[in-house]
């Protein structure tokens, strides 16, 4: 599959064209062109079933869901998606299939739906009593963070290039050879080989490709508590550990919608 077709994929997934940009160093204006040219469609929002394969979901709260017959599958699947990470523009994204202005202002105004609201409410407190996350998910977690390098998302190929002059003309050794320098072309290494749970922010620089990962250093520091929580509670005291690390990590409040 070559990189239009990896593009025209990631295109009908609902990915930005910044995001196509940034991922397969394509000007967006050549993506627009083979969009018009090529026809391009987005695939509709998935309704068929409400299981998102992102995360691991509890049986209960899809049945519950299910049973609702107040609200409409996209709504119910926003309430799903939010369950995930409370951010309502990024469930109503996921839900609509939406660009990200279009979710920012109506997301926020799905949450006031009186229907949504009175089955959030219901959803969070089967996830307050049944507890749907452990300790080992949080671990896991923050070592992925702590152990991944660029190399899990980056790949590199030298190559050797003959060393010009502004004129164009190459530079030659005392025996009149071309000089050669070595050149190393870095890339992003295909999708479905990349952990993107790793990646904190990609964005095209003026340089170039900037990808992100989360700081090592943080994740490392919270690994550190659990492991001193672990010394001085009980094992199983998961909702005072999860407080712990919660009021630590401002970052991760403030994202919150």
């Amino acid at each position: 599959m070559d990189k239009k077709e990896k593009a025209a994929q990631d295109y009908s997934n609902g990915m930005k064209y910044k995001d196509i940009s940034a991922k397969y160093d394509i000007p967006i204006n050549t993506l627009k062109s083979w969009r018009s040219r090529e026809k391009w469609k987005r695939d509709a929002p998935a309704t068929k079933k409400l299981h998102p394969q992102t995360k691991k979901v509890a049986p209960k709260i899809v049945d519950e869901l299910e049973a609702n017959s107040e609200l409409n599958d996209k709504q119910k699947l926003f309430c799903l998606f939010y369950l995930q990470r409370f951010n309502a523009t990024w469930a109503y994204q996921k839900a609509y299939g939406v660009n990200y202005d279009n979710a920012l202002r109506a997301g926020p105004r799905l949450m006031g739906n009186v229907g949504v609201k009175d089955q959030l409410a219901k959803l969070k407190k089967q996830l307050h009593s049944d507890i749907y996350i452990s300790i080992d998910d949080i671990v896991k977690e923050y070592a992925k963070q702590a152990f991944a390098s660029l190399g899990d998302v980056l790949d590199y190929k030298v190559h050797k290039e003959i060393v010009m002059d502004n004129d164009g003309n190459a530079f030659l050794d005392t025996e009149d050879n071309p000089v050669e320098k070595h050149v190393a072309d870095i890339y992003l290494k295909p999708s479905e080989e990349i952990d993107w749970s790793l990646v904190q922010e990609m964005h095209r620089g003026k340089d170039g490709l900037v990808v992100k990962l989360y700081d090592k250093q943080k994740a490392l520091d919270s690994l550190t508590k659990l492991a001193d929580t672990f010394k001085d509670k009980d094992d199983n005291n998961m909702i005072q550990i999860i407080d712990d690390i919660e009021g630590d990590d401002e970052d991760g409040a403030k994202g919150k919608t």
